[in-house]
């Protein structure tokens, strides 16, 4: 008997190709939302995650100002006090536990080479810091600790500032004008992320004479090994409270950083798909509107079908089934979409469908069916077989 009424209502659904398809349409645009913003955080998330493995899990930031991460910056720098004071005392006190440390100086100027002009990040630190963010170069090599000491005008470019200033000609050996001064180009670091494509590095001593800085934006340092890096930790912040009060730095990893920035799009992905799934419960609706009119306009069927035996039980049956049938195929549909969609994106990060973003969109779909076909079939298997028959 199931199988029958299963029957019977793809029969019904078929007859109606049009109507049938617009139905499901409310469905597949929601679960495609659903799918693909989720599968698009999930690859910003997964982008992150590899940029911060790719610099390395044992790296810790001393940050002027107190409130951490999420502090703003400008209160952090207004009471600035990390000096090169600070680094000595960090190594007497750690050295035994680390493994480079750099002071990181940070301001954004204007290049200029001959009518080009780009406008970047400049960025001091010591020779230190090509193996601490794992760098690596297309032209030329990064600056040694001679260069650092003797305060050379010496620059390595990122890849963006290259190709805005050069294109495809070779950039070492040639020089740019920082403001007012001009710089001898020594590398070119191949592409690695936005923080290090958009920037150029000099020695932070040649900038803080250049640019007259005489504090740090911060002060990087790696340690021997990731196992320790909480010990670590609290060993420099013991260190640095021997000059500094507690308001005056905040001590971070990579690890609290990511955390903190897969938190934020953990709640980025549920927020979007809920907004999505908002579609969904409008596609819901309109099955539910759609369904209603069917059972008006087939008043005289309900009623032929009782009249040859059909019970209330039956014609109930068949009405859910065809709502949840059309939510179905429309999630499966907008699954399809997504995946396409997913598998585009993957030409520039890494997004990925998650399971519980396939369980949710399917189970939500036969949900949507069920509950919005619910009403609908009730309606339809109240209907008098004597009053159907001369419904016109």
């Amino acid at each position: 008997m199931f199988n029958e009424i299963f029957n019977t209502a793809l029969i019904a659904l078929w007859s109606n190709k049009v109507r049938s398809f617009l139905t499901t349409l409310g469905v597949i645009i929601g679960v495609f939302a659903v799918v693909t913003l989720v599968s698009l955080v999930t690859g910003v998330q997964n982008y992150v995650t590899d940029q911060f493995e790719d610099i390395g899990s044992n790296i810790i930031y001393v940050m002027p100002g107190s409130g951490g991460i999420g502090n703003d910056p400008a209160l952090s720098f207004t009471n600035n006090k990390l000096a090169e004071k600070h680094v000595d005392l960090i190594k007497r006190n750690v050295g035994k536990e680390i493994l480079s440390i750099t002071p990181y100086v940070s301001i954004a100027k204007n290049l200029t080479y001959k009518t080009k002009n780009y406008y970047a990040t400049v960025s001091g630190t010591n020779e230190q810091s090509e193996k601490m963010f794992n760098l690596s170069f297309t032209e030329g090599k990064f600056y040694n600790a001679f260069d650092v000491k003797s305060k050379r005008h010496v620059v390595v470019l990122g890849s963006n500032v290259k190709e805005e200033l050069f294109k495809n000609t070779n950039a070492v050996g040639k020089s740019i004008k920082i403001g007012d001064r001009t710089f001898e180009i020594i590398g070119v670091l191949e592409e690695k992320s936005q923080d290090f494509d958009n920037a150029v590095w000099l020695p932070f001593t040649t900038m803080q004479q250049v640019f007259d800085i005489d504090i740090y934006s911060y002060i990087a340092l790696q340690t021997k090994s990731a196992d320790n890096i909480d010990l670590v930790t609290k060993s420099i912040e013991i260190a640095l409270l021997q000059d500094l009060s507690t308001d005056d730095f905040t001590l971070f990893s990579q690890t609290d950083l990511l955390d903190s920035v897969q938190e934020i799009l953990g709640i980025l992905q549920v927020a979007l798909g809920a907004v999505a799934g908002i579609s969904l419960l409008v596609g819901g609706i309109g099955i539910m509107n759609i369904m209603l009119v069917s059972v008006t306009e087939r008043t005289r069927e309900i009623g032929l079908r009782k009249a040859l035996g059909a019970t209330s039980y039956n014609i109930g049956l068949q009405f859910i089934i065809e709502s949840v049938v059309v939510s179905l195929s429309g999630g499966i549909i907008g699954l399809f979409f997504g995946w396409v969609v997913t598998l585009i994106a993957n030409n520039w990060i890494r997004a990925e469908i998650t399971p519980w973003s396939v369980g949710l969109a399917i189970g939500f779909s036969i949900v949507v069916g069920l509950v919005f076909g619910t009403y609908p079939a009730l309606n339809a298997a109240k209907k008098d077989p004597i009053e159907a028959l001369r419904y016109e």
